[in-house]
């Protein structure tokens, strides 16, 4: 599967260079640019104002400091109440009966 020296060598420089056909990998650049800069528009941050945008990012999440714990805390909470009993009565079914 790994290719020998001199086959690699034998390519064109700009496959090479690219790592592949040209075109394939500039189209999966542009569909991966694009779909991290949705994730980064939906954190809010600015592709122009990159260092303001990461300073508004770290305020909003220092401001949201205790009731973010807290909301996880509620949402910990309410999914503990189902999934503990039904761990505790899976484990005890399938506990040896010896003791």
């Amino acid at each position: 599967m790994t290719q020998s020296l001199d086959s690699r060598t034998s390519q064109p420089f700009i496959y090479r260079f690219f790592g592949g056909p040209p075109l394939a990998v500039i189209g999966r650049l542009i569909l991966l640019s694009i779909l991290v800069g949705v994730i980064l528009a939906a954190i809010g941050l600015d592709p122009w104002n990159v260092i303001e945008s990461v300073e508004r990012l770290i305020e909003h999440i220092w401001n949201m400091g205790f009731d973010a714990v807290r909301w996880l805390w509620r949402y910990f909470l309410l999914g503990a109440v189902i999934v503990l009993p039904i761990w505790l009565l899976a484990r005890l079914a399938k506990a040896p009966r010896g003791l």
